[in-house]
């Protein structure tokens, strides 16, 4: 019965997909609102079918696995791994993305192309289920690269604008490079033995010894590339803030349960892999540079949208890090509180520019009055965000940053001390949209604030003319209604740390997605320390106040020249950008390797080509003058050549 319903649960979002790019388009045109409902109903559905899935734990180890190629000694198969980790991705997946469906409903009404648009909700949905139900790691791949498309397909939704078309290909190619490293992986692998491509099979190839730790650390290398580039994880992180270009439903859709947490999901799913090999180190490492580079630009960034992206690439740097350090439920956990109060904050970002028509902070304001709805729902999954008990994200924070502390040592005490720093960080950016955007007075939409703007020569965003201040429709409130409760009581209802809640035991969550690994053995340790988490939330709750004084009355803090650099530092996002596009893109790739190629192109192979031309064109003209109709020329012509032919043979034999 299980394996039955995961089969649907794949299946129906494809088939979303196909009746909305086909039947939908043809019959109903392009604008139908047809297309949005059925989006919901399929996805409903999968929605549904997963919860069933989760809340029977004796069956989540079925497991369907099918001979997909035979041939000699050759055995690779395709199939479902239905196994606690899975089970949760598949609510986190389904249920977010049902929300998202309705919340569109609002969001896209009246777009041109709003049939194409649900069509690929459900081509990305769908793929993103079967990544996380995929037992063999060829098959993963396959829906790993959909997912890579599909979110290709989103970010340029809009390929009118030229700003999108660029994100979309900035994403599609950063990611292609990471998934290199992955490829590499799966053909390591296979070489070394066939069989560790089944997921299931390597867990107890691992578990037994038969995995060398040198083959464990080079295939794990390559993971590693592919999980920073989806992940967005330093060096490879620049194309997620540019993917903003997308509608704003798309964008809570890939940084709550798809695309960006595939990465995380990799690292998690072939953690014995990783756990043997010798790069658990390296790991934290980039995790714990992520979260802190990336927090730091969230604090000068005035889209709120790239807030929420850089607070995206942070928080999964703080996943990354725990699963480094060997917390793998507590990275899961994170995942799990994260995916609804992040889906809840993009909403709201969206609500925020269905009125205020821009997404740049500094045109909005005094908004708090005018969209009390969502003003309260961006305020709890922003507290949850900055880890500030008792909501949701303060329980998931906490046990990352109880990891570093537990793990001790100077690496484990330098990222617990990344970790608090963050926290401050992450609470004090949270706090600057809320003030930037709830606060004060309104600021954009109109005249006399576009009069002040063009004197400045500053550009005024188009939508800004075209505000309507007032709450957004029911189809993107109500979603956030839901998200607000979850970022509230899902962290501590899902994983209580003090006693048994009625029917949930005590670290519920944590020891049921450690069922996973139950071939390998892993058994992790939960607790809970007061003084860390008293710890974070100090740093959280600082971190909020001094936004709060900083911001509510202005938009941007007194500038002295340390600041102005500091600003200008983040601005430019640590010339990483400048670092890819202009120097390695355009000078190195473009200007020097482009051009060296086409001067040999142009001055070696074809000269050569002009030189065998000219040469075949004056030996064709000299050769006319053997055709001068002389027998006895013609005949001495061939005696000669036979005399030759003879002298060769003879040399020859």
């Amino acid at each position: 019965m299980i394996e039955l319903m995961a089969l649907i649960v794949l299946t129906v979002p494809f088939i979303g997909f196909f009746i909305n790019s086909t039947i939908v388009r043809i019959l109903f045109g392009s604008e139908s609102i047809i297309s949005g409902y059925i989006n919901s109903f399929f996805i409903g559905i999968s929605l549904i079918l997963s919860l069933i899935i989760l809340f029977n734990p004796s069956d989540v180890t079925n497991q369907i696995n099918l001979t997909w190629l035979n041939l000699f000694d050759l055995n690779i198969t395709f199939g479902l791994l239905i196994d606690p980790l899975t089970s949760i991705m598949l609510v986190i997946v389904s249920g977010i993305s049902f929300l998202v469906q309705i919340y569109s409903l609002g969001y896209m009404h009246g777009d041109k192309s709003y049939t194409r648009y649900f069509a690929y909700m459900s081509l990305f949905t769908g793929s993103m289920l079967g990544l996380v139900m995929s037992r063999n790691i060829l098959q993963l791949f396959i829906f790993w690269e959909l997912v890579g498309v599909s979110s290709y397909l989103l970010i340029g939704f809009w390929f009118n604008r030229s700003s999108a078309v660029v994100a979309a290909k900035k994403a599609f190619i950063m990611t292609r490079f990471g998934d290199f490293g992955f490829l590499f992986s799966i053909i390591y692998l296979f070489n070394f033995n066939p069989a560790s491509l089944d997921i299931v099979e390597l867990y107890k190839m691992i578990a037994a010894g038969t995995v060398p730790t040198k083959i464990a650390t080079i295939a794990s290398l390559g993971f590693l590339f592919g999980a920073i580039g989806k992940s967005a994880q330093f060096p490879l992180h620049s194309w997620l803030p540019d993917a903003m270009e997308g509608p704003t439903s798309v964008s809570a859709l890939i940084h709550s349960a798809t695309m960006v947490t595939a990465g995380v999901f990799l690292i998690a799913r072939l953690f014995p892999l990783f756990d043997h090999s010798q790069i658990m180190i390296l790991i934290a490492s980039i995790g714990a540079i992520t979260s802190l580079i990336a927090a730091t630009m969230g604090l000068t960034s005035t889209d709120i949208k790239r807030v929420l992206a850089y607070s995206t690439i942070s928080q999964l740097g703080y996943m990354v890090m725990a699963l480094g350090l060997g917390a793998y439920s507590a990275a899961i956990f994170h995942l799990f509180t994260h995916a609804f109060f992040k889906a809840g904050l993009f909403l709201c970002a969206g609500s925020v520019h269905h009125a205020s028509g821009t997404f740049n902070m500094k045109f909005m304001g005094g908004l708090q009055s005018k969209m009390k709805l969502t003003y309260y729902s961006m305020l709890i999954c922003g507290v949850s965000l900055a880890g500030i008990f008792p909501l949701s994200g303060f329980w998931s924070k906490d046990e990352i940053i109880l990891s570093t502390f537990n793990y001790g040592g100077f690496f484990g005490y330098l990222c617990l001390l990344i970790g608090l720093i963050v926290a401050f960080m992450t609470a004090f950016y949270m706090f600057r949209t809320i003030s930037l955007t709830f606060y004060g007075s309104f600021r954009g939409g109109g005249d006399e604030e576009r009069k002040i703007l063009k004197s400045n020569n500053i550009e005024v965003p188009e939508t800004v003319q075209n505000v309507h201040l007032e709450e957004s429709p029911k189809f993107m409130t109500y979603p956030l209604i839901v998200l607000s409760f979850f970022a509230i009581f899902i962290g501590y209802a899902a994983n209580p740390v003090f006693f048994d809640l009625i029917f949930i035991n005590k670290h519920a969550f944590s020891e049921f997605v450690e069922k996973s690994l139950e071939i390998y053995h892993y058994h992790g340790t939960h607790s809970f320390n007061f003084t860390i988490a008293l710890l974070s939330t100090f740093m959280a709750i600082i971190g909020s106040l001094f936004a709060l004084n900083t911001y509510k009355s202005k938009t941007e803090i007194y500038k002295n020249t340390l600041i102005k650099n500091i600003n200008y530092l983040l601005d430019k996002k640590y010339f990483i950008d400048y670092l890819y596009e202009k120097v390695i893109v355009e000078n190195i790739f473009y200007e020097t390797i482009c051009r060296s190629f086409a001067w040999i192109d142009n001055n070696i192979f074809d000269q050569i080509n002009i030189l065998l031309s000219r040469f075949s064109y004056r030996f064709g003209l000299n050769s006319l003058k053997l055709q001068n109709g002389q027998i006895h020329s013609y005949g001495l012509a061939m005696i000669l050549s036979g005399i030759v032919s003879v002298l060769i043979l003879i040399l020859l034999g």
